[in-house]
């Protein structure tokens, strides 16, 4: 794996996808690297956004030794050796050297140290990725001598654009727009995730079309055997009844399962993970009286428990529904898989450290809108990321009538 990724890196700035505020035509990265003179710096963001490749770009723009580390395969013997070399190579050639430690968060601030008088005395320009916060993972001191660089997850055309140059490497096989649409959703901004998708998907299949791609990528929902034993038919029938509102036909299909000599704590969990789904906000008491029922049913055993499983039934069949809470996780979720998952908006972040609140974390958040508007204060704040705003999940008028 990885080979795809490493045959599309590319060879200058004007192919780098993505990024634009920061390698575009007046972006702090293009002209750092134009002018050839770089400083220290470190890349912050998600996987499969671009820092290893837009560091991999930096030797075809500035004139000294670039030297490729990771963190998570080196230690700290291995960048003193580094180091060593990089002394040698500026006092007999004058060349300077760029250390990049990929990875860099995994080094504990005690091993970051080791860097530290060396790139105040120049021997090394350190180039630091890392996908955690670097105000909580990276030396204070080491961020005071760099410049932070802040990428983003990938947008949808990005990650389109990215697929359709990796497809055209194979044109043996051939896939279809739906295949794509739902890579597109599946990479959440990270590239890397898209092509090595494409590389797995490519190994076996002449045509990826959507069933092949959900079946490479494991994405499907298992389902029930249906050659299956009267055990799933009959606890399909127990909550159908409770979900049409008919506790007869309830104690009807509970009574089988009882007979049969059904698990009670697999009765009892299935009733608990109804009053949720089927009931939700319509009764919140629902799961209250479901959870003290397996609670119940655990301590008594049958075959009393019984009893306490028909009262729990009859009841859950009794109460007024609601699948508002369903829908809206089920929709919410719906989004998250298959649409790009833009930035939680900056006023809603916690500005926990300086670097945080320089990038303008928290910056106009109202902490309690509720209390501003009872003393007679607009408030109109977002919570939504930006391509999502408008989005309705949770609609309370989804509910029955009480009985």
């Amino acid at each position: 794996m990885d080979l795809l990724a490493n045959t599309l890196r590319p060879k200058n700035l004007d192919e780098f996808i993505g990024q634009q505020h920061l390698v575009g035509k007046n972006g702090p990265l293009r002209k750092l690297l134009e002018s050839g003179n770089i400083t220290s710096m470190i890349l912050w963001g998600p996987p499969g956004c671009g820092k290893t490749t837009f560091a991999r770009l930096i030797p075809n723009y500035v004139d000294a030794h670039f030297e490729p580390f990771s963190a998570v395969t080196g230690g700290i013997a291995d960048v003193r050796k580094i180091i060593k070399i990089a002394e040698d190579r500026k006092i007999e050639m004058g060349k300077e050297t760029i250390l990049f430690v990929d990875e860099i968060h995994r080094f504990n601030k005690a091993q970051q140290d080791a860097f530290l008088p060396h790139v105040e005395n120049g021997t090394i320009i350190l180039v630091g990725a890392t996908t955690e916060n670097p105000g909580f993972e990276v030396n204070a001191p080491l961020i005071s001598r760099s410049r932070v660089f802040k990428f983003e997850h990938l947008g949808d055309d990005e990650i389109l654009i990215i697929i359709d140059k990796a497809l055209k490497q194979n044109k043996k096989v051939t896939w279809t727009d739906d295949a794509k649409q739902f890579l597109v959703g599946y990479s959440d901004g990270d590239a890397r995730k898209v092509l090595n998708a494409i590389e797995f998907a490519n190994k076996n299949n002449k045509t990826v079309d959507l069933d092949t791609i959900q079946n490479v990528l494991q994405q499907k929902l298992g389902i029930y055997d249906k050659k299956g034993d009267a055990h799933y038919d009959t606890i399909s029938a127990f909550i159908k009844s409770m979900r049409g509102s008919k506790p007869d036909a309830t104690l009807h299909y509970l009574a089988r399962m009882m007979e049969a000599g059904e698990d009670p704590i697999f009765i009892a969990r299935r009733m608990v993970i109804f009053a949720s789904e089927d009931i939700g906000n319509a009764k919140p008491t629902a799961l209250v009286v479901a959870t003290s029922t397996m609670n119940a049913v655990n301590m008594i055993g049958m075959p009393e428990a019984s009893l306490i499983l028909a009262q729990c039934a009859t009841y859950l069949a009794s109460c007024p529904k609601s699948i508002a809470v369903t829908e809206g996780i089920m929709k919410a979720r719906a989004d998250v898989r298959n649409k790009p998952l833009n930035s939680i908006p900056l006023h809603l972040r916690n500005a926990a450290n300086k670097v945080m609140k320089n990038f303008g974390y928290a910056k106009g958040h109202t902490r309690y809108p509720w209390l501003e508007e009872r003393n007679g204060k607009k408030i109109n704040q977002e919570y939504m990321p930006k391509n999502l705003i408008g989005a309705k999940y949770y609609d309370i008028k989804n509910l029955s009538e009480s009985l």
